[in-house]
């Protein structure tokens, strides 16, 4: 199997291609500035992970910014602080001011000239303009939690965008899922038959950070540390190295 075998490249977005944990971490500093106890990195990661997917599982219809502040009053609740809810509606908003990976936007403009270049995101429409802003490039379709009314893993999603592509003529042997999260995209992608690519963007750390344990590791046909591997990859493909 090779990365030129496919015709189009999925993509989750965050965590893959925007560094969501970075902006959760600076977003939610107002927050963890009141907590006493010490609380690594990790500790906020894997906090905010419980609660988003809790409250995704809770209220599957609910705006992705809206859904960020119920997150930061648990979180609230959870180290004993108090926040008001203007503050957390401003920690929702904040996505549209999380930070690209410095490798995504040279990465996908490369890519682009390649593949369709198509997106399966647990956010919504406002949200993810900001962030596409930030990855300068135009997608070929939008598929996000807000369209569907649910969220990754939920196999509406991947149901949804494999039924809308195949609408256009996309098989699903064409389409390659590239995403970080083994429990939001890997595992949904080896129960729908995707093959799939692994942007381990967390090599050097321990743990899971922002997404839950998956429990049984998924499998993969592919996996690189950064998407400037995923392109220079596919680079060498072309010229047959």
């Amino acid at each position: 199997m090779k990365l030129t075998d496919f015709k189009v490249l999925a993509f989750d977005v965050y965590g893959t291609l925007i560094d969501w944990e970075s902006g959760m971490v600076t977003a939610l500093k107002p927050l963890t500035d009141k907590v006493t106890q010490n609380l690594t990195r990790d500790d906020v990661l894997e906090a905010h992970a419980y609660h988003e997917s809790t409250t995704q599982c809770w209220t599957p219809n609910k705006k992705y910014s809206d859904l960020l502040a119920v997150v930061c009053r648990r979180l609230a609740e959870e180290w004993g602080v108090e926040v008001t809810w203007e503050e957390c509606q401003a920690y929702g908003l904040s996505v549209r001011q999380w930070p690209a990976f410095d490798d995504s936007r040279d990465a996908l403009t490369y890519l682009k000239q390649h593949y369709k270049l198509v997106v399966l995101t647990n956010t919504d429409s406002v949200s993810f303009s900001g962030s596409n802003a930030r990855l300068g490039v135009h997608f070929d379709g939008v598929h996000t939690a807000e369209d569907i009314g649910s969220y990754k893993p939920n196999d509406r999603n991947f149901d949804y965008m494999l039924e809308t592509l195949a609408r256009q003529g996309i098989a699903k042997e064409d389409i390659l899922h590239t995403a970080e999260s083994m429990f939001h995209d890997h595992g949904p992608a080896n129960k729908h038959g995707l093959q799939n690519c692994w942007i381990y963007r967390r090599h050097e750390r321990q743990g899971f950070g922002a997404t839950m344990n998956p429990g049984e590791m998924p499998s993969y046909n592919f996996c690189f540390n950064s998407m400037a591997e995923l392109a220079d990859a596919h680079r060498a493909e072309l010229s047959g190295q």
